[in-house]
């Protein structure tokens, strides 16, 4: 019982956290370093947005992306001869090499995009699903990414946008907006922890900047006929970030402008969330296989609790049945032979075994000496009824005789089992 009721509470504290169990930045996971409040403030406000369950090679409609914490993480062939051919040095690479791994160390559990079994699920953007993107944006649409933390970022490099890490001491920054643009439409400050600073070709537009730095945090890259919308400070998409000052209106702003022209579609492909999952892994993403295994330990119990132990038992009745037909047939075969005298001797038998305990003899003993012991126990009520007994027995010639005999051991039974009164309580003098 207490294994089932902390089976029953665990599952009970995974269901009242459903909403973590999908990677940071989703829209579909409500932690505070999730983005569903962004999803539902954009549905509350009636902008046409969705969420992709599919991968970027199929580009088909004509839609506006948004790309929240999505790596672009895949290396050619020459980098991966480059990295194992420097692992091979003696000094273990260049400076470079040492300060990325530097930058790599110095990551916290905070700072980790992918926490337990989410690094298998969300896979990251594919060559081939990058070129597609590409294409989708010089082809005339609209797509806005947010990057996770400084590193280099292929996606980043093809716009020639270059990010530079944020000293983490700064910790929350106040962002202002550029110049008076419809993206950033109401908005006077926004306050957020900031990841990286944009350099950013000569055709591109700042949006927000460090009020202090003066250094680029989002900013607009034209890219063929559409554009690019990069935004280097995740935490300010993050469910606990859109309540300071005016970070839920610049999302507003920056939707509500980019849904004029197209519809919005919010990836979570690369989240670990795919279309044509199947119920298996439905079930499993959200603990299900647990109350199966909890189902089938039950029935397992269940099973156990009905199962008895060591050779089975014959029906009470059947039992009851059958003892009587023995003692019926016994008695008669005492009848028919005349079998009196040893009828006796086997009632006095089992009642000199009863008696042996109490009177502290072998079971074998004899009635006379069962009787001497009685007698220096200090039962001599039970010595002089089994003298009796044991005579009675003696002269046993027919059946009333036998009766007799049983008679004399039922009464030496029940005085047996009576406790003997004490002597009676001392009176106190007067």
């Amino acid at each position: 019982m207490l294994v089932l009721v902390g089976t029953f509470a665990t599952f009970l504290m995974r269901g009242a956290a459903r909403g973590s169990f999908a990677d940071k930045l989703s829209t579909y996971r409500s932690e505070p370093d999730g983005a569903r409040a962004l999803y539902l403030l954009a549905e509350q406000q009636k902008l046409p947005v969705r969420r992709v369950q599919q991968s970027l090679d199929i580009l088909g409609e004509q839609h506006a992306l948004v790309l929240l914490a999505v790596e672009f993480a895949e290396k050619n062939v020459l980098q991966v001869e480059h990295e194992s051919w420097i692992n091979t040095l003696p000094d273990g690479g260049t400076d470079d090499d040492d300060k990325a791994r530097d930058a790599d160390d110095d990551e916290t559990d905070e700072d980790r995009l992918h926490t337990g079994a989410n690094a298998m699920r969300a896979l990251p953007v594919s060559s081939s699903e990058r070129e597609k993107l590409l294409e989708h944006v010089k082809s005339g649409h609209t797509l806005i990414y947010v990057p996770w933390g400084s590193r280099e970022n292929p996606l980043l490099k093809a716009i020639d946008v270059a990010l530079w890490k944020a000293d983490k001491a700064l910790d929350v920054r106040t962002l202002v907006p550029a110049l008076p643009n419809p993206y950033t439409l109401g908005v006077e400050r926004l306050e957020t922890k900031v990841h990286a600073y944009l350099g950013l070709p000569p055709t591109a537009t700042p949006l927000l900047i460090d009020e202090k730095l003066g250094e680029a945090v989002a900013a607009v890259v034209p890219y063929g006929q559409g554009k690019v919308i990069v935004i280097a400070a995740p935490e300010l998409a993050m469910n606990r970030s859109l309540q300071r000052t005016d970070n839920a209106q610049f999302w507003l702003s920056l939707l509500a402008h980019v849904a004029r022209a197209e519809p919005l579609s919010f990836d979570e492909f690369h989240h670990g969330f795919r279309s044509e999952r199947s119920m298996a892994e439905f079930a499993a993403r959200y603990g299900l296989q647990f109350a199966v295994l909890q189902l089938m330990l039950g029935v397992c119990l269940w099973a156990v609790a009905l199962r008895r132990f060591g050779r089975p038992r014959p029906p009470t009745e059947d039992v009851r049945v059958g003892s009587t037909d023995s003692l019926f047939a016994t008695s008669r075969i005492y009848r028919e032979g005349r079998h009196y005298g040893h009828a006796a001797q086997v009632i006095l038998k089992a009642l000199a075994a009863e008696l042996a305990a109490v009177a502290g003899v072998p079971a074998r003993a004899d009635a006379a000496e069962l009787a001497a012991a009685l007698k220096l126990r200090g039962r001599e009520d039970l010595a002089t009824m089994l003298t009796d007994a044991r005579r009675a027995s003696d002269a046993v010639r027919a059946e009333p005789d036998v009766q007799d005999v049983a008679i004399r051991a039922s009464a030496i039974r029940r005085l047996l089992h009576t406790k003997k009164a004490g002597p009676p309580p001392l009176k106190e003098p007067s």
